[in-house]
């Protein structure tokens, strides 16, 4: 990957379209984490942030969920940088276990599904006794596996996305909107 210019970064924010602004982004997470409450409220689950893009929708998630749960993290990476996804690539695995546990994976987008559905698995396999998935924005794209988000944000049309933890090249998961990349 050729090494990303701060001009590059401030040029692609500039001339980004706005896909859905702030307000609309916080109102979709008081949506998820109310429906996450009527879920799982109770169950003392165990809310895994993917790393890194997951950052941003679980930590806005968290103060918005008032019941006993615990919290860890999980990364695996297909993008690593780059624009295309790739190969998954374990970087870490959690460090609670999630046997007899329910699991609420966090994420930031679901475009093809390859990533999360690997997360479902490993977690399966380690002895979750039900994993939930909560996810920020989901992709309108043809290339998907056949999976569900259990818990939903927004909709974005099939672009390369940033902001709110989504990133270009590694840069603007900070972004106060979600954007995407000027076509053409």
């Amino acid at each position: 990957m050729s090494p990303v210019t701060t001009a590059e970064v401030e040029a692609v924010l500039e001339q980004a379209d706005v896909l859905h602004s702030e307000a609309e982004v916080e109102a979709a997470l008081d949506r998820m984490a109310a429906e996450i409450t009527a879920s799982l409220a109770g169950k003392n689950p165990l809310l895994l942030c993917t790393m890194i893009g997951g950052i941003v929708t679980a930590g806005k998630l968290l103060t918005r969920l008032h019941f006993p749960l615990g919290i860890d993290y999980i990364h695996a990476s297909r993008y690593r940088g780059e624009t295309r996804g790739a190969e998954l690539h374990w970087i870490a695995r959690p460090s609670e276990s999630v046997a007899g546990r329910e699991v609420l994976i966090i994420d930031d987008i679901f475009d093809e599904g390859l990533t999360l559905k690997a997360l479902i698995e490993d977690c399966r396999q380690a002895g979750a006794t039900a994993v939930h998935t909560a996810v920020l924005v989901e992709k309108q794209c043809d290339k998907r596996c056949p999976l569900e988000v259990d818990f939903l944000g927004l909709h974005v049309e099939d672009r390369y996305v940033f902001g709110y933890g989504m990133d270009y090249k590694g840069y603007l998961r900070n972004a106060n909107g979600i954007y995407a990349v000027k076509e053409g």
